[in-house]
Order: structure tokens, then C-alpha cells, then sequence
């Protein structure tokens, strides 16, 4: 039963998140191989389906550029094995995608979904600025006006072929595009840039007759049923399809709980990520049974949404409405879409995923974080997505364990340091009431050992439950080692409490913890120096003299700053 509590915002949240989509569904499915029809028919089924049986009542579920990045491989490489041709190969196409939802519907009930919240965040952040480097390589011959190969290499080993015989037509429409999608929100921020860019080129591309590639007859009308194609299949090889699925899969789960986490974060709830993966997985199928390309939980689109006014399901199920009518309205404007332009709305969809932040701190994080970004990023755009999470997980994990043993080594030959943290007391979260002379309540967090990717995830759950409060004091005289993931988990717990106006104070910080948050600009940009204390005792004495308010954070920061589209 969809809840009619909030009937108007969910409606225009919806509805807008609906006309963002409608640029990037139609760009994703030209980029899938399997044509526009397919990622407007990924978006519809996807959009509405997953939102009305999954666990974050905001989401809006569509193609993302991760999706059709694996979901293009997928299509190619089952076109080359069946001689070429797209109809040959849509059964075995459709069977990979059924799959995958299916094996999303499994890790729900199985609930893996809660262990995604330990996914490192250099693995994270290299994975998406792959994608994103993918996104923008892919559209370097539709921009210059060609059709493009399917493999990054295959497109840097044929690129000087095609330098002399550039589409200058096709060039100045996709830098139209990309200039429009950037300028255009100065002037109004009411309709996306990138709808505006479609439309007005379009016409342009159509009333001045240019030669360029555009997206061509498609399918108008409600999309059919295509399970009979299930009938071509060998079944004989199962393996060939299971092992495409999986990937489908775990990175259909990766994006979307993501995605939740920035809900979540944006509407002060917690999704059911479990019930999420059913959604997700549900979604999947019925957009493979009508041949659209799968999709998952789509930032932009659902930060859209919430900033519209969407706050429960029905604005995911408008958003899918809204899209239905324009397939069954547009189909004869559609065709005429120049694919420059398309190429002009990927690369700045595919600029947008990648993780800046990442990037700027790859020399302040601690070398290893660092080294499993490059190494994930680089294994994201040159060999396998899925293989490149897998050996950055594994890799975070050994690295750190590697630093713990290094502490713990040099702990044990150093006198006094163990005696020393013994003498710090309050090793359990507690409450306590200050003298008469100061009537603010202080929450004390003791921390006891690394803040790292393990752990972060239990920092921003601190903040949620922390009581009603005036100061928060994290003591850290035990905590040897921050990673990037708890720098950032940090980051947010901080900026979330100090949000509700409450104070923030750090004691007994140890070298290496402050060493990092400096360097990425934690102090002094969102906890001041004079925030941070030698003991617990300083800490009450400034509280009691009124000198720990003196000093504010100097500005705002902020944390994930990639957008998965």
C-alpha cells in the first residue's frame, strides 16, 4: 500500500526526477548497443517496480552509467558470439539480465546487503572514477563523429585512424551539449540542463539538416514480453551465464546501497537494505523480460527527487509513470536525437562519477589507501570491474593488517606507551552531568583501537543515536591509525553533529590519527585546533571556562563527492 501522506512533493519529486532521467536513459541505452528504446524501457520498469517493493523510500531506480558499462560488455560480447547480429544474441542477452535479478533477490533474502557498508573507500572511490574514465572514453569517436568500438583498448589503438576524418558537425553539437548542460543552470535551475540540451539541439541538428548519426526508428507503444526468447538458449553451458550475472549482480548491489547510504543521509532515515536488494532484484527481471537494460539506484536522480519534495515510494512510482507516457507520446520526436548530443550528455555524466576528492587526497591519505585506489582504478578501466573490487578488497584487507602488525610491533618495544593508554579511563560510551557552575550535558565517545574501513560504518551509527546533547568529547588516546574510510567517516559525524549545534571536542589524539586529519584539511577546516586536547581533564576545565566555545569551524566540507548517474 503506497503511502499518500506526502501526495503533492512526491508527486513534483517524481515528476522531476522523471524529466532528469529521460536524457540519461535514452544516452544509456544507445551506449548499451542494445538502443535508446532499451534504457527507456530500463528506466520505466526498473523505476517503478523497485521503488514500490524496495527499502529506501526515495530511491529512484533507473540505468546508471556503472550498469550500462558492464551491461555494453555483456551485449558485445554476446553479439560476437552469435554471429554478429543483436537479434541472435537477445535471448542470451535477456538470460544474463533475468539472472542478475535474481541474484540480487538472493542476496536479499540471504541479507548480504548490510556488509556493503564495509566496502573500503579507496575500493569505492576507484571503482567509480573508473567508471567514470570508461563513460568518457567510450564517447571519444561518437563525439568526433564515428561509430565507436565496444574495449577501451580496441578504442586507444584505432583513435589516430579516424583523427583525419573528423564530423565537425558532430563535434560543435556535442560541445553545444556539454557547454549547455554546465552554463544553463546559471541562468535557471527549474529544468535540467540536460533536458534542455536534448531538446533545443535536436531541433537545431533537425531545422539546419546537419549530417550527423542520430538514434533512428524506435519501438512506440507499451514494450512486450520477450521471455520467449528464452527458447534460443543452450542451457547446456550454464556457466557462461552465471558468471556475467554475478558481476550484474554485485555491482547492481554496490551501486544502489550506495545510493541508499546518501538517502538515508539526506533524509535523516535508514533504508532496509535487504528489502532494497529484493526491489532491486524484482526490478531487474521484469526490465530483462521486455529487453531493457538493467539499472540500479541512481544518485542524481534521487537527490533530484528529495530535493523536490519526494519522501516515500510513490515518488519513484511517478517517476516511472511519468516516463511510460512520454514512450508512449514521443516515439516520433525521439528518433531524431543526434547521438553527438547523446555523446555530450555521457561525458559530463561520466565527469561527474569520478571521485575528485579521492583524487586530491591521493598524496595526504596513508600511501596504502592510496595504492589500493590507483591499483582499482586502473584494473576498473583496463580489465574487469568486478575483478577489480575483488582484488581491492583483498588488497585494503592485507595492507591493513600488515600496518596493525607494524603498531603492535612497535608498541611492544616502546616502555610506557601501553602503561600510559591504561591510565586513560572511560572505555564505554556514558553520559555525564558536569558541576553547578555549567549546566551543558557532555556525551564521552572512548575509542579503543584503528578508526578504519571495518569500522566506519559504526561512527555515523554513534551520531545517530548520540543523545540530547551539548558536547560531544571523542576520546582517541587509543586509537593508533585513521584510514581514508575514517578520515571521511569522521568527517561526516562531525559535520552531522555539529549540524544539530553541538560542540565537538577530540583528546589525546596520537601522531598519525592527526597527522591525517590535517592533511585532508579536517583540522582546522571542520574541527578547529582549539578543539583538540591533550587529556580529558583540559577538555572539562576549557568546557567549565567557557573557553571551548570561543572557536568555530572556519567552513563546510563534505564526504562521498562522487555521483553514481
Amino acid at each position: 500500500m503506497l503511502d499518500t501522506s506526502n501526495l503533492r512533493g512526491d508527486f513534483f519529486g517524481g515528476l522531476t526526477a522523471g524529466v532528469v532521467a529521460l536524457p540519461l536513459a535514452l544516452a544509456f541505452g544507445v551506449q548499451s548497443g542494445m538502443g535508446a528504446i532499451a534504457g527507456l524501457y530500463g528506466a520505466i520498469a526498473i523505476g517503478i517496480i523497485a521503488a514500490w517493493f524496495g527499502g529506501t523510500p526515495t530511491q529512484i531506480s533507473g540505468p546508471t552509467g556503472p550498469m550500462t558499462v558492464v551491461s555494453a560488455v555483456i551485449i558485445s560480447n554476446a553479439i560476437d558470439a552469435h554471429g554478429g547480429s543483436l537479434e541472435s544474441a537477445l535471448g542470451f542477452i535477456i538470460s544474463i539480465f533475468l539472472l542478475a535479478g535474481v541474484f540480487q533477490i538472493l542476496l536479499g533474502i540471504f541479507k548480504v546487503g548490510q556488509y556493503v557498508r564495509y566496502m573500503p573507500y579507496p575500493v569505492v572511490s576507484g571503482f567509480m572514477s573508473g567508471i567514470g574514465v570508461i563513460i568518457i572514453v567510450l564517447q571519444i569517436f561518437p563525439f568526433l563523429g564515428h561509430a565507436s568500438p565496444k574495449k577501451i583498448l580496441d578504442i586507444f589503438a584505432t583513435l589516430p585512424s579516424i583523427l583525419g576524418d573528423i564530423n565537425f558537425a558532430s563535434v560543435g553539437l556535442a560541445v553545444a551539449t556539454i557547454a549547455t548542460i554546465y552554463l544553463f543552470p546559471r541562468i535557471t535551475k527549474v529544468i535540467p540542463s540536460a533536458l534542455v540540451a536534448l531538446i533545443v539541439l535536436t531541433i537545431v541538428s533537425t531545422l539546419m539538416k546537419l549530417e550527423v548519426a542520430i538514434i533512428g526508428d524506435i519501438p512506440e507503444g507499451f514494450p512486450k514480453i520477450m521471455l520467449g526468447k528464452l527458447a534460443d538458449i543452450d542451457w547446456m553451458h550454464p556457466m557462461v551465464l552465471i558468471i556475467p550475472a554475478l558481476t550484474l549482480a554485485a555491482l547492481g548491489t554496490i551501486d544502489s546501497l550506495l545510493t541508499s547510504i546518501v538517502a538515508d543521509n539526506m533524509t535523516k532515515t535508514r533504508h532496509d537494505s535487504n528489502k532494497e536488494l529484493i526491489g532491486q532484484g524484482l526490478g531487474n527481471m521484469a526490465t530483462a523480460a521486455i529487453a531493457g537494460i538493467p539499472g540500479a539506484g541512481a544518485t542524481m536522480r534521487t537527490v533530484v527527487n528529495i530535493k523536490s519534495g519526494g519522501r516515500t515510494r510513490l515518488s519513484g512510482v511517478v517517476h516511472g509513470v511519468a516516463l511510460l507516457i512520454v514512450l508512449l507520446g514521443a516515439g516520433a520526436y525521439a528518433k531524431l536525437i543526434p547521438l553527438p548530443v547523446l555523446a555530450g550528455i555521457l561525458i559530463t555524466v561520466g565527469i561527474g562519477i569520478i571521485d575528485y576528492k579521492g583524487i586530491k587526497h591521493v598524496v595526504d591519505v596513508p600511501r596504502s589507501d592510496a595504492f589500493v585506489m590507483l591499483v582499482v582504478l586502473f584494473m576498473t578501466v583496463f580489465v574487469d570491474l568486478l575483478q577489480a573490487v575483488a582484488v581491492g578488497m583483498v588488497l585494503a584487507s592485507v595492507l591493513f593488517m600488515k600496518k596493525m602488525s607494524d603498531i603492535a610491533e612497535a608498541s611492544s618495544t616502546e616502555g610506557g606507551v601501553e602503561e600510559h593508554h591504561q591510565e586513560q579511563t572511560e572505555s564505554e560510551t556514558e553520559i555525564v552531568e558536569l558541576t553547578d557552575d555549567i549546566r551543558h550535558k557532555v556525551f564521552v565517545k572512548a575509542f579503543d583501537g584503528p578508526i578504519f574501513f571495518g569500522f566506519a560504518s559504526k561512527f555515523q551509527e554513534m551520531t545517530e543515536r548520540s543523545p540530547d546533547v551539548d558536547v560531544v568529547i571523542l576520546r582517541m588516546g587509543r586509537v593508533p591509525y585513521i584510514d581514508q574510510s575514517g578520515l571521511y567517516a569522521i568527517e561526516d559525524a562531525v559535520m552531522a553533529l555539529q549540524e544539530k549545534n553541538i560542540l565537538v571536542l577530540i583528546t589525546e589524539i596520537q601522531d598519525q590519527p592527526k597527522d591525517m586529519l590535517g592533511n585532508v584539511g579536517l583540522i582546522p577546516e571542520i574541527i578547529p585546533e582549539e578543539h583538540l586536547y591533550p587529556d580529558f581533564n583540559s577538555a572539562i576545565k576549557a568546557l567549565r571556562t567557557g573557553e571551548a566555545f570561543k572557536a568555530v569551524p572556519k567552513k563546510e566540507s563534505y564526504s562521498w563527492s562522487f555521483v553514481n548517474y
